[in-house]
C-alpha cells in the first residue's frame, strides 16, 4: 500500500463549496492515520473474521467510529449523524484498505437505525460500544426472495406478552457471525388477524414490517451458513427459530420498519458511492504511477496518446462521480430528502468506479491480474458495491419513481 498521498483530486475535494475547514483536518487526519496503520494490514482471506474485528477495534481506539455513530455524546461534532464526514472517512478508507472501509461502514449501517430512531434508552446501551469499537454491529435487512424487493420479507415477528418471537432467516448479512448485534426487521402480522392461517400466510407490503435489535447470544439465533465472495468480507446466512426479543428491542412504533430501513438506507447508499470513489481514486493514482515508469516501445507508457486518452477519461468520471456524491452528502446534512440524490450518487460512482478499476487493470497488462497486486485488489473489491445496498438497476428505478412523482 501507498503511504503517499492521494492524488490532488482527492486533496483538493474539500475545497469545494459542500465542505467546512473541519473536514480538511478531517481528511488530513485520516490520511496520516491510515498511512501508519494500515499499510501493513494483510488482507488475509484465511482470517477475514478476525482481521475485521480487529480493524472496528483500531478504528474505535482511533476515534473514528464516533462519526459513524454520531451524536454529541459519543465525540462527534454534531448530535445527528453528519454524511459529509461518514463520506470522506469512507472514500479516504477505501484508498487504504478495503475490510477498513467495510469495518467502518458496517458499524455506522448496523447502528445507523439505532442512531436515528432509538430510545434514548437503546441509544445509551448500545452506541457507545459502537463508537468505541467493542461492540461488531450488523443491519440484517435482506433474505432470499427479498434483497432489493423488501415488500417479498417472509422473516416474521409474534408478540407474546412482553416479547417478540423471530422465525426466518436473513442473508447476504454483512458482519453475520462477528456481530455482537443485529437490527433485524421481520414482518409483524396483521393484530385484526382473524387465525392462526392468516397470520401465518405469506404476504407482501411495507406497512407491517418492524425493526428489533437481537442480541447475537440470544437462544434460537444460528450461523446457516457462511457465504464467501470475490472480496472476502464476513457475510452469512441467518436462521432465527423463535428468538425470543424484549419489547424493549423494539425500534420506533410496530410497524416502522420499511421507514426505519429506508432512512438508513439513505444515509448510508451516500457513503457506498464514497467508498467507490476511494477505490477509483486509488486505481487512477496506480496507473498514473505505473504509466510513468512503463517502458514500451522506446518511450513510457504515458508518453502514448491512448493511455493519455484513457488516463484522461478515468479522472472525468471520477470528477463527475465525486461532484454527485457530495451534493447528496451535504444535501442530506441540511436536512433535505434525498432519496433520488443518493440513488444518483451510488449509481455513477459505483458504475465509473468499475469502468476506472478496469482501465486500471487493463493499463498493467499481466500485472494487473497477478493475485495480491493493488489493481486486481481493487477490481475484487469494487463488483460488490454495484450490488449492495441497492443494485446498479433497481438506483434507476429509484430515480425514474422520485422523477415521476413530480
Amino acid at each position: 500500500m501507498f503511504s503517499t498521498p492521494p492524488a490532488t483530486d482527492l486533496r483538493e475535494a474539500v475545497d469545494l463549496p459542500f465542505f467546512e475547514p473541519r473536514h480538511r483536518v478531517l481528511r488530513d487526519d485520516l490520511h496520516e492515520w491510515g498511512s501508519q496503520h494500515l499499510g501493513q494490514i494483510t488482507h488475509d482471506e484465511a482470517q477475514v473474521d478476525a482481521t475485521c474485528v480487529e480493524l472496528v477495534r483500531s478504528l474505535g481506539r482511533a476515534g473514528w467510529l464516533r462519526h459513524a455513530v454520531g451524536g454529541t455524546a459519543y465525540g462527534a461534532v454534531q448530535d445527528s449523524i453528519e454524511t459529509r464526514s461518514i463520506c470522506l472517512i469512507r472514500e479516504g478508507l477505501a484508498w487504504h484498505h478495503g475490510l477498513a472501509d467495510f469495518a467502518f461502514a458496517m458499524q455506522g449501517l448496523g447502528s445507523g437505525a439505532i442512531s436515528l430512531f432509538g430510545s434514548e434508552g437503546q441509544k445509551t446501551a448500545v452506541l457507545p460500544r459502537v463508537a468505541q469499537g467493542t461492540a461488531v454491529a450488523a443491519f440484517a435487512l435482506s433474505e432470499v426472495d427479498a434483497g432489493s424487493d423488501v415488500a417479498g420479507m417472509q422473516c416474521q415477528a409474534w408478540r407474546e406478552g412482553d416479547h417478540y418471537l423471530i422465525e426466518g432467516e436473513k442473508t447476504w448479512i454483512s458482519n453475520g457471525g462477528i456481530a455482537d448485534f443485529y437490527v433485524v426487521f421481520a414482518r409483524t402480522p396483521n393484530p385484526a388477524a382473524e387465525s392462526a392461517a392468516e397470520l401465518s400466510a405469506p404476504s407482501r407490503g411495507t406497512r407491517n414490517i418492524s425493526a428489533f435489535i437481537v442480541d447475537a447470544a440470544l437462544p434460537g439465533l444460528e450461523i446457516a451458513e457462511r457465504i464467501d465472495v470475490v472480496a472476502p468480507h464476513p457475510l452469512a446466512r441467518l436462521r432465527f427459530n423463535r428468538v425470543r426479543v424484549p419489547v424493549s428491542q423494539r425500534l420506533g412504533d410496530e410497524g416502522a420498519g420499511f421507514k426505519i430501513a429506508m432512512s438508513t438506507l439513505d444515509v448510508f447508499r451516500t457513503s457506498v458511492a464514497a467508498a467507490a470513489l476511494g477505490f477509483a481514486q486509488r486505481a487512477l493514482d496506480e496507473a498514473l504511477a505505473w504509466s510513468r515508469q512503463r517502458k514500451m516501445f522506446g518511450q513510457t507508457l504515458a508518453d502514448l496518446q491512448v493511455t493519455q486518452s484513457t488516463l484522461a477519461d478515468m479522472a472525468t468520471q471520477l470528477d463527475a462521480a465525486r461532484l454527485l456524491t457530495y451534493r447528496a452528502a451535504w444535501l442530506r446534512d441540511q436536512g433535505r430528502r434525498i432519496t433520488r440524490e443518493a440513488a444518483m450518487a451510488k449509481l455513477t460512482a459505483t458504475e465509473s468506479a468499475q469502468r476506472i478499476i478496469d482501465a486500471a487493470v487493463q493499463m498493467h497488462g499481466g500485472m494487473g491480474v497477478r493475485k495480491g497486486s493493488v489493481v486486481e485488489s481493487l477490481y475484487r473489491e469494487i463488483r460488490a458495491l454495484r450490488i449492495y445496498e441497492g443494485a446498479t438497476e433497481v438506483q434507476r428505478l429509484i430515480i425514474a419513481r422520485e422523477m415521476l412523482k413530480t
